[in-house]
């Protein structure tokens, strides 16, 4: 009976062995795994937001933005430019809207999810389409702010070229089994950009492109 229940303990004892082992082995697997899927869950967040952000954007300022509808150009007697104003009514109507469609379509491609397997996470091309899929939950994180930036560069003799870009500015939640990251995306395009005849004084520069 002793020998029988030394057994017993024995086996008892390298299977408890055997399963911490494995429970071991499972956590630096899962974390190693996890750091890699959350680093490749961020890059495909990032990759899918900025189309959404490019699109929006395309869409609304090609229909909607004409510069010589947005920037007036005021001259003083002799014919010399003395101020630039921008239509900032007409420029926050542009970026409300982009940036509530941007919400709008990121909260629907969150809803959605967007999977990959999870062999893709090894970035191993002859693996990369094997396993299971990873699906990954997004969602933004406060308002998607815009905000206009403008430059002006020498263009040649009383020639000066006036360049306006929009950036969209989105920070997202990036959802995945067993762990989460914020992502901020940040995506930058010009708008316009347009060749003013005439010296452009710099202190009389009045855009007032933030929203």
């Amino acid at each position: 009976m002793k020998t029988k229940k030394l057994t017993i303990l024995k086996v008892l004892f390298f299977l408890c062995i055997i399963l911490f082992i494995a429970i071991i082995s499972l956590y630096f697997i899962e974390k190693s795994i996890g750091n890699k899927a959350v680093y490749v869950a961020n890059a495909e967040v990032r990759i899918r937001v900025n189309e959404i952000i490019n699109e929006n954007i395309l869409k609304e300022y090609s229909k909607e933005f004409d510069y010589n509808d947005i920037i007036s150009i005021e001259k003083d007697n002799q014919g010399d430019i003395v101020m630039l104003r921008a239509d900032t009514i007409k420029l926050n109507y542009l970026s409300i809207n982009v940036a509530m469609k941007c919400q709008k379509d990121i909260k629907d491609l969150g809803e959605v999810g967007i999977k990959i397997p999870i062999g893709y996470v090894f970035n191993n091309n002859i693996i990369s389409n094997l396993g299971p899929d990873i699906n990954i939950k997004m969602r933004t994180i406060g308002d998607t702010k815009v905000s206009y930036s403008s430059i002006f560069e020498s263009a040649g003799i009383n020639q000066t070229r006036h360049k306006i870009y929009v950036q969209v500015v989105s920070n997202i939640r990036v959802v995945i089994p067993f762990n989460s990251s914020d992502v901020e995306v940040v995506c930058e395009m010009p708008v316009s950009e347009t060749i003013i005849v005439g010296k452009v004084p710099r202190t009389s520069v009045d855009l007032d492109l933030v929203h």
